[in-house]
């Protein structure tokens, strides 16, 4: 089992990266986390429910999918989040929207 206290940041190589960055890169972790090895959006009776639960539920697919796709964009050189136009903006916005969902990231 692994540490608890510990997040291992799949996205991120083991190169200098600023806190901004790394920031993004931890709260998207989490939420991946969440989706892949706890099943969140499988997991809860809970989203079908609560009908007030079902927008919470496509937002966080909405936003664990544009990561997804983000971060393969990244890898493969497609887009840069200081230097591709608007990537920094967008990232804050979906971190936003992510802080927003944060109470429904529990299994």
């Amino acid at each position: 089992m692994q540490n608890p206290n510990v997040l291992y940041i799949d996205s991120l190589s083991d190169e200098w990266r600023d806190n901004d960055i790394v920031m993004l890169h931890a709260c998207f972790q989490l939420l991946t986390d969440c989706v892949e090895k706890e099943n969140l959006l499988d997991g809860h009776g809970v989203w079908e429910q609560d009908e007030n639960s079902s927008p919470v539920k496509s937002e966080i697919d909405e936003l664990y999918n544009w990561w997804k796709k983000r971060v393969k964009d990244e890898n493969e050189g497609l887009s840069d989040p200081i230097w591709t136009e608007n990537q920094y903006k967008t990232d804050t916005e979906m971190l936003i929207r992510l802080v927003r969902v944060r109470h429904h990231l529990w299994t």
